[in-house]
């Protein structure tokens, strides 16, 4: 039996950023949507990316303006409807004797300030890293440097946020739910799909969305329809250390095969460094950083740092496999980072596939796709509208993020301002909904380590389709890097005696 009476306008499968995207997109528009992810939303890729919210300045060296210049008028638009994850970072490109040429940056650089209608982000300026906050951690021989914009995004609660605002708007987010097999059938794509708790399920759709990320050819094989692009897995791993310098600045480094790479102040008490751009070629179940990738990160980083950077220092990997279209570029960092979107109706039923792109277009690709969408759904009659409409708890000014640190110290004094800042950051103005008045931690359930209450533990489980350990330490946050064995056996113990709760799900 089908699972609605009705079919939905929209089945999206694939719970990563263009996923939740779409998703949102549809349901503000007036589709009935439903969106299917296998795992736990963000649980790949577009939880691995390097948290940037950027242009992609190495792209201009690959002639791809069109593809820059698109992500840089996204940067302030996504701060807009964003500004708790999302926020201003200057990065400091130091010069390098025998790399790019002074002036090949310097014309970059200007490039990057001026194609992409920057309004509220500062301009590239040069430095003198003798005297430049940025220049003590690094090695003497840097002396000359450029510093500009770009955004720091927390990437898994960006995909989140879409997908809350998606249920919010009527649609339908089932999570641990794989689309197994998909066929068209009067008129109508026909999903046949099963959870990870053993339950079968027959959704029903006027169209359909592959936004399956790495797992797209996959997904297509699965609905027998052929495909239009080869794709290239290219994998990327980080290394994080704990924190190499004091001040708030992210470095871009040129290393002397060509690559580039960041280092940046990550969740206050740590740096992250990456990435790498290594092709994939084992199961999409298996990513990881291997031994050869951490030296690689390590040692291009103590070209620079003046403490050097060894692998016994990192406390924490992860790898993420990015689905480039294939170019036929010789080296995987020389692989185009765009996107395609086709249109299939030869079935009768739409069928839109997304290949490739970045987290930073994510919006754009969203809206790009459901405008495709409309020309076949009457459902879909409302304008584009998520430029200017506000992610969950992002409905304050790009500015106000410190008045409401203040805010919520001032009505919980108890809370650390460690904890003030992460709530911030992770919730923006919906904190109040779960911190209430609360006047200790008694309030709020007790504290299960590290600032995590047992409240924000439900408003995760409730609202944010949170169901174990790592849902809890490492998307939904990354308290997972302060958590010893003993707090994560704590938060386990506390997981299994809370019977399963209602959720947006």
């Amino acid at each position: 039996m089908p699972d609605s009476a009705l079919p939905y306008d929209v089945i999206v499968v694939g719970g990563g950023v263009n996923g939740a995207g779409v998703a949102r997109d549809a349901a503000g528009r007036g589709a009935r949507v439903l969106l299917l992810e296998a795992g736990d939303l963000a649980g790949g890729t577009s939880s691995k990316s390097t948290k940037l919210i950027h242009g992609g300045l190495r792209y201009l060296e690959h002639y791809e303006f069109g593809l820059v210049r698109e992500a840089l008028k996204e940067r302030e638009v996504l701060w807009s409807i964003a500004p708790h994850i999302i926020w201003p970072l200057r990065f400091v490109l130091p010069y390098r004797d025998g790399l790019r040429p002074r002036w090949l940056l310097r014309l970059g650089l200007f490039l990057y300030d001026h194609i992409g209608g920057r309004r509220k982000l500062p301009a590239t300026r040069s430095v003198d890293l003798e005297h430049h906050a940025a220049g003590g951690p690094l090695q003497p021989q840097y002396v000359k440097a450029f510093e500009y914009s770009d955004g720091w995004v927390d990437d898994a609660r960006l995909v989140l946020l879409n997908a809350r605002d998606a249920a919010h708007r009527g649609a339908r987010v089932k999570t641990h739910t794989r689309a197994d097999l998909m066929r068209v059938e009067d008129g109508l794509w026909v999903i046949e799909a099963s959870d990870d708790r053993g339950h079968s399920y027959r959704f029903m759709g006027k169209s359909l969305v592959n936004a399956a990320g790495p797992a797209v050819l996959d997904v297509l094989g699965r609905a027998s329809a052929p495909p239009d692009y080869k794709m290239r897995l290219v994998r990327g791993s980080h290394i994080v250390v704990r924190r190499k310098f004091e001040h708030d600045y992210a470095y871009f480094f040129q290393l002397p095969d060509g690559r580039i790479f960041f280092a940046i102040p990550y969740e206050r008490d740590f740096t992250l460094i990456g990435t790498t751009d290594q092709d994939h070629d084992g199961a999409l179940a298996d990513i990881h950083a291997s031994a050869d990738e951490i030296a690689y990160l390590c040692e291009g980083a103590s070209q620079y740092f003046k403490t050097p950077v060894v692998p016994a220092d990192v406390v924490w990997t992860y790898s993420g496999v990015r689905p480039l279209i294939e170019d036929g570029s010789g080296k995987p960092e020389a692989a185009t980072r765009g996107y395609r979107i086709d249109l299939d109706t030869d079935e009768g039923a739409p069928l839109l596939t997304i290949y490739g792109g970045k987290i930073t277009s994510y919006r754009h690709v969203a809206e790009h796709a459901v405008d495709k969408l409309a020309e076949h759904l009457d459902a879909l009659s409302g304008k584009r509208w998520t430029a200017s409409a506000p992610l969950p708890g992002g409905d304050f000014p790009t500015g106000g993020a410190a008045a409401l640190r203040a805010r919520y110290k001032l009505a919980h004094p108890f809370l650390s301002s460690a904890t003030v800042d992460r709530i911030v950051k992770a919730y923006g103005t919906e904190a109040t909904q779960w911190l209430g008045k609360a006047e200790d931690w008694d309030a709020l359930g007790g504290e299960i380590a590290h600032g995590l209450s047992a409240a924000e533990v439900e408003w995760m489980m409730t609202h944010e389709w949170a169901r174990d350990v790592d849902d809890i330490l490492w998307r939904r946050s990354k308290l997972g890097l302060l958590f010893n064995e003993a707090d994560v056996a704590k938060l386990a113990g506390w997981l299994e005696t809370k019977r399963p709760v209602p959720s947006l799900a």
